[in-house]
């Protein structure tokens, strides 16, 4: 749907639902990854206050940065809740909503009417409600002393109240305690809320997509697989996976029960997120700087501890966020490891691998590998392309990613990069690979050793298409002094102009009829095709000079530069006698080779060669 469309819609919703559609999703919007694109377009609107801007996009922790984000919409919506329907236009532009999927979500709700069942949402509780909680909390305590029922107060509880308020400075880390869980029994027709049912208890009924599964409590909480589905069980990032969802890598948002995102539910305690595994820091102080008794009591020892602490601190979010990644990728690994199957290494061995992107297929090079956006790896018939180029061919891809969108034998270039059969080079690296500069950008449009004979050396490239050739190699041959500004090779003016020059199709013999002044390029093309195919040269000399014996077996010898110096001194009148000397090159190889099945089998798969390309480019039936 077009942005005025969405235009359009907003301006039929009211102030008063768009706020409170806002206040209902600032959680969800705060979740999404990587939020800095989402942030810069708030502040171009004018839409977040600049001291607060540049502290959330400085932010590297992820919950820390979640938690900025969420502040913004916070201030947004107490501050700033006249310029709602700004806010909502902005985020909805096009850009915006290719680069965070949730905000499609969100958009899509408010078009179908689905958001009005966030219109009957409690009042909120004000700070009077609150004050009065001890106290009928306390109330029901004494009523349960008069019937003679003892409370024991937990030992956890006892530490609590013993424990300095959370203003003292001595305040040591303190473990919250887990909230209960409450069960009730469903009323007849009541259909809210299903995750606080007693029948729910151990499990919960959950889709992600157009999948359907069963989330089990006690196994999520553990981490692990926890969601049964079709008969196999999942990880929430691995059923994300399977639901086609992978690119999210937000399972939380993306998994949902009865609609409403495990997220919320973790957040109000009736679900409990996986334990996180981490790696703790000691934390006995380490003085930078040694320093005697009478100067411990310093400021400058003080400062010097307190700069210690800090850096743990770092460090300590720095390692918490690193075994994140690395247990998603880990669950990545395992989900495409279930869903293709074991792969034989060998494959992977070869120079260049087959890549493809859905319908998109190409040739990933490893020498040229060095990142997602700064090396040409991967060619096509049209043209080089990065990998972040190549995952943009496939038009029906929305928010593709070049790691885990481009497939090799059924694996993603993730995989591979884990497996070190592709290694991302350096930022810092000045290879030419990944230099910005213009002259390195332009040598990587064409290939690097010459299209016909496969070798390097000092190469003509074509501007229309990634071939290039040595000046002998191609036809008709190159001067250097012939050149232009630009240059086409054969094969693209032959596709270029094939239309003009073949308007009506001809049978067989009109063809072979026709005189060959017209078809001079044809001729050019059929022979560069053969050459290219001939990768041991067995076809392209002359074989009474290297093959002693030949003359006596094969009277009229026959061979690929022979039909080219004929074709250069237009000794050819018909397009037919042309064909005729090339078909004599392979009666020959079979004459010859009856005993010898190599060579015969060679002669053979150029034959093919020939035969095709013949009848194509002369629209032959």
């Amino acid at each position: 749907m077009g942005v005025n469309v969405q235009m359009g819609l907003l301006d039929f919703l009211t102030k008063e639902e768009l706020i409170r559609f806002f206040h209902c999703k600032k959680t969800e919007m705060s979740c999404m990854e990587e939020p800095n694109i989402f942030l810069h377009q708030l502040r171009d609107h004018n839409l977040v206050p600049e001291k607060l801007y540049k502290t959330v996009v400085k932010m590297r922790c992820k919950e820390k940065k979640k938690d900025g984000v969420y502040q913004i919409l916070d201030w947004l919506e107490k501050e700033r809740s006249d310029s709602v329907h700004l806010f909502w236009t902005c985020v909805f532009k096009d850009h915006i909503l290719q680069k965070y999927p949730v905000l499609h979500l969100l958009r899509n709700s408010l078009m179908d009417g689905s958001f009005r069942v966030y219109e009957n949402l409690p009042d909120p509780v004000d700070q009077t409600e609150r004050e009065s909680e001890p106290i009928q909390i306390k109330e029901t305590t004494a009523k349960e002393k008069k019937k003679g029922t003892k409370r024991k107060k937990s030992a956890e509880e006892t530490e609590e109240d013993e424990q300095p308020g959370p203003s003292c400075p001595s305040t040591p880390n303190q473990k919250k305690s887990a909230k209960k869980l409450i069960f009730s029994t469903p009323k007849k027709g009541d259909k809210g809320d299903i995750w606080t049912w007693a029948l729910f208890k151990t499990h919960l009924p959950v889709t992600c997509g157009d999948k359907e599964g069963t989330l089990y409590r006690d196994k999520l909480t553990k981490g692990g697989k926890c969601i049964l589905s079709n008969g196999r069980w999942f990880t929430p990032a691995s059923f994300e996976s399977f639901a086609g969802k992978g690119k999210w890598k937000n399972w939380k948002v993306s998994i949902r029960c009865q609609k409403t995102p495990l997220q919320k539910l973790i957040k109000d305690g009736h679900l409990h997120s996986p334990l996180k595994k981490r790696r703790c820091v000691k934390e006995s102080p380490k003085v930078l700087f040694p320093v005697s008794s009478s100067e411990s009591s310093s400021p400058l020892s003080e400062s010097s501890v307190e700069v210690e602490h800090s850096g743990e601190d770092v460090l300590d979010e720095q390692i918490e966020e690193e075994e994140d990644e690395s247990g998603e990728e880990a669950e990545d690994d395992e989900a495409e490891e279930g869903e293709t199957g074991p792969v034989d290494p060998s494959l992977f061995q070869t120079p260049s691998l087959p890549v493809n992107c859905g319908s998109v297929s190409g040739v990933l090079y490893k020498y040229r590998f060095a990142s997602g956006s700064r090396s040409k790896s991967i060619r096509t018939e049209e043209r080089w392309f990065t990998p972040e180029q190549f995952v943009k061919q496939e038009l029906t891809l929305i928010d593709g990613h070049w790691k885990k969108d481009i497939q090799c034998h059924g694996k993603t270039l993730n995989y591979l990069l884990k497996k070190k059969i592709l290694a991302v080079h350096s930022l810092l690296c000045k290879c030419s690979l990944c230099s910005s500069k213009d002259q390195d950008q332009q040598h990587q449009d064409n290939d690097d050793v010459c299209f016909i004979c496969n070798t390097e050396g000092d190469l003509l490239c074509c501007d229309e298409c990634p071939r290039a050739f040595h000046n002998h190699c191609h036809l008709p041959a190159v001067e250097d002094d012939s050149l232009g500004e630009k240059w086409v090779c054969t094969f693209c003016v032959l596709k270029t102009n094939q239309g003009w020059w073949q308007p009506t199709q001809m049978t067989k013999e009109e063809v072979l009829g026709s005189s060959i002044s017209q078809y001079i390029l044809h001729c050019e093309y059929l022979l560069l095709c053969m050459y290219k195919d001939d990768i041991e040269h067995v076809f392209t000399g002359d074989p009474t000079e290297t093959i002693s014996g030949y003359s006596r077996v094969i009277p009229n010898p026959m061979w690929l530069d022979r039909v080219k110096t004929k074709l250069q001194n237009k000794q050819y009148k018909t397009l037919g006698q042309f064909v005729s000397d090339v078909r004599l090159i392979f009666r020959n190889c079979h004459m010859f080779n009856k005993s010898n099945d190599v060579f015969d089998k060679l002669g053979s798969r150029l034959e093919e060669v020939f035969e095709k390309e013949f009848q194509t480019i002369f629209d032959i039936h």
